[in-house]
């Protein structure tokens, strides 16, 4: 099992933040465009070569979110219309999320085995959550999600 942390940088407008390991090694790297159309992220390894892409769909009714993971669309999350609670769609072959994923507290299932697991660490200054890859191969995967997610939740609080 392998452990994973992400720590968001709350003031930081291009969306830079790293994945780090146990021992605070960066692993990850993220990197958002700014003022760009569409809105993209893009996750990096620790040779800088990309193991996925995170695109908001532009001239969309709803806001609509994909994921390639090594160059291969594996997830869309798509926003449903909805009058009072934001509800949300993940679609991704094979792969299930199951708990609280708006608060970030969620398993990841791929064909009904836990693969990962996520939580938000409270009492820390910007989004922290600590990342259990428990799959070596869904890890880039899980990463994506994690990283699609909180860009979904930060869409829907600029919009509000």
């Amino acid at each position: 099992m392998k452990q994973l942390y992400i720590k968001q940088k709350v003031f930081s407008l291009s969306g830079k933040f790293t994945v780090k390991d146990q021992q605070e090694n960066d692993v990850y790297y993220v990197e958002g465009s700014f003022m760009q159309i569409p809105k993209t992220f893009s996750i990096m390894n620790t040779t800088r070569d990309e193991v996925a892409l995170i695109t908001k769909k532009v001239f969309s009714f709803l806001p609509i979110f994909f994921v390639e993971v090594n160059g291969k669309e594996a997830i869309t999350i798509k926003k449903e219309f909805s009058f009072f609670k934001p509800r949300y769609t993940i679609d991704a072959a094979g792969i299930e999320v199951q708990g609280n994923w708006w608060d970030m507290d969620f398993q990841i299932l791929q064909h009904g085995e836990i693969v990962g697991t996520v939580s938000k660490k409270w009492f820390t200054w910007g989004d922290s959550y600590e990342v259990q890859i428990l799959d070596d191969a869904m890890e880039a995967v899980i990463i994506a999600l994690v990283v699609a997610i909180d860009c979904v939740k930060a869409d829907q609080a600029a919009a509000s």
